[in-house]
């Protein structure tokens, strides 16, 4: 089973799958080409609306003022190991910039994480947050390869997946551990039968290529950058491939480079465990009583045992669906990314105390990338194909077996899940590239690295590890003391103006700044 808290994911990709779900183009044509890919002119057009693989909906909604967004394709070589070969299609969305010709900078560009999220559909959800930033560039984010519409990867169909997510993610015995087993084999093996042509070229590395291509169809002699979550990942090893290429770029939600998918894994158990408990603190330290514990420990123990419980037996959900155990864990996880989805995370709990498991079934979706029609997008897909590609390491049952006591004492909650999740690469069609990314860019321009004390995907060690990596006067790291995954899309005034004081005006904050 995919790691039921998508390792690397971006905040701001699954706020969008969330708030479609709880308040109710462009194409991946491909071919060969001679041509030099370099000087393709881009057709930008209306946006359609999503296709099913990038979450559905309806086309973006004009931009303050009036603008529309215009999407386009762009061709790349399908293997870089032959870029006169067969090409795919990337695509591409952009909202120009809204100041004066004059103080045009050029393109940012965005990745918002997953790995697997679409960006053609989260730049859109969040256009406004970044309207400052538009007043000296265009705005502009892309389905990475294997994603959404830019030759997505496909796997299981949407009925086989509702199968999937109900699947027991922790296996107490050895009939439930088969199954689990089972049906990795499944999944890994559908996706290798109906994507076998693009899984070998989807890791990071190709990604990178992709966007220096970006960069210079664009018109841009530097790449401007603003990546999230694993988009950190993906703009350190552009800065390690072309290191005097890096113009202006921003990392936010810092995944650390140093470490095996192993230590990620149980990094994530830590930072999550920190989030929860975080969340029960806050409910119960305000003035009025919390709904769901009396003190943060109650708070603890009760959601311990409802998936418990769930796991001996579920609760209705979203007919037909029930609430199981590791839907339950999952839409948990999913409410502690931003703290403004706590109040959700509290409904959700009350209602399932008293049976119901609407809300956090909900929840659990949007991170699976479900929509209210039973649709799937691709992000599940892509998210195990491209870090399956990237992560060398190959995990066993005993591998498993001996690391559950370490998992579980960083997270009595998360860490089991965590644990079994390491077995979604074993039987992968395409060996993984290395044991960790080289993020070194020795050369490069400043890169802003932010770190969130309380982020729980990407815990904020990893920007220091990041800053480390990137080599000496290269990262220069922001704290922010705050909640959720990631530091700009808070709001948070200090952060806002380190970021865009960079990115506007190339102004390097003092290394070591600290915003809360």
């Amino acid at each position: 089973m995919p790691n039921p808290f998508r390792p690397r994911a971006a905040a701001l990709t699954v706020t969008a799958l969330l708030l479609s779900s709880l308040v109710a183009g462009c194409s991946d044509d491909s071919g060969s080409t001679d041509e030099d890919l370099s000087a393709q002119k881009l057709s930008w057009k209306d946006c359609p609306a999503p296709s099913e693989s990038e979450g559905g909906g309806e086309a973006p909604s004009p931009l303050p003022g009036g603008d529309d967004w215009q999407c386009a394709t762009m061709k790349a070589p399908l293997d870089w190991a032959e870029p006169e070969g067969d090409t795919i299609g990337l695509a591409l969305i952009r909202a120009e910039a809204s100041g004066a010709a004059s103080r045009r900078i050029g393109s940012l560009i965005f990745n918002f994480g997953g790995p697997g999220g679409s960006g053609v559909t989260t730049l859109p959800a969040f256009g406004k947050d970044y309207a400052t930033l538009r007043t000296r560039y265009d705005l502009v984010s892309f389905d990475p390869r294997g994603v959404g519409r830019s030759a997505g990867v496909r796997c299981e169909d949407n009925e086989q997946l509702d199968v999937y997510f109900q699947q027991d993610a922790t296996p107490d015995n050895a009939t439930e551990r088969s199954e689990l087993l089972d049906n990795t084999r499944k999944f890994n093996a559908a996706c290798e039968k109906h994507s076998k042509k693009v899984l070998p070229h989807v890791r990071t590395t190709d990604a990178a290529r992709d966007m220096d291509l970006m960069r210079q169809v664009l018109g841009d002699d530097r790449l401007y950058y603003f990546g999230i979550s694993y988009g950190t990942e993906l703009g350190g090893v552009y800065a390690h491939l072309f290191p005097k290429k890096v113009g202006r770029a921003v990392f936010d939600a810092v995944v650390d480079p140093t470490q095996t998918p192993e230590q990620g894994s149980l990094g994530q158990a830590k930072g999550f465990q920190l989030a929860l408990d975080n969340f029960a603190a806050d409910c119960t330290s305000k003035t009025e009583d919390c709904p769901v514990g009396d003190t943060a420990q109650d708070v603890e123990d009760r959601i311990a045992k409802l998936l418990k419980d769930l796991d001996a037996k579920p609760i209705p959900g979203i007919f037909p669906r029930e609430l199981t155990q590791s839907a339950a864990a999952n839409g948990i996880a999913q409410a502690l990314y931003s703290q403004e989805f706590w109040p959700y995370l509290t409904e959700g709990l009350e209602q399932a105390y008293d049976g119901d498991g609407t809300v956090l079934m909900l929840l659990s979706d949007s991170m699976n990338g479900r929509n209210r029609n039973g649709e799937y997008s691709n992000i599940t897909a892509a998210n195990i194909s491209i870090n399956c590609s990237d992560e060398k390491p190959r995990y066993t049952v005993a591998d498993v077996e001996a690391r559950l006591p370490e998992f579980r004492a960083a997270s009595p909650l998360f860490g089991d899940f965590m644990t079994w999740s390491m077995l979604s690469c074993t039987d992968w069609a395409v060996p993984g590239a290395a044991d960790h990314p080289d993020v070194g860019a020795t050369g490069s321009a400043p890169i802003l690295v932010v770190g969130n004390t309380g982020d729980p995907a990407t815990p904020y060690e990893g920007a220091r590890k990041m800053v480390g990596a990137l080599g000496e006067g290269v990262g220069v790291e922001l704290t922010y003391k705050g909640q959720g995954h990631g530091a700009y899309d808070s709001g948070n005034r200090c952060v806002l103006t380190a970021v865009n004081g960079y990115l506007l005006n190339g102004k390097v904050p003092a290394a070591g700044t600290v915003c809360s």
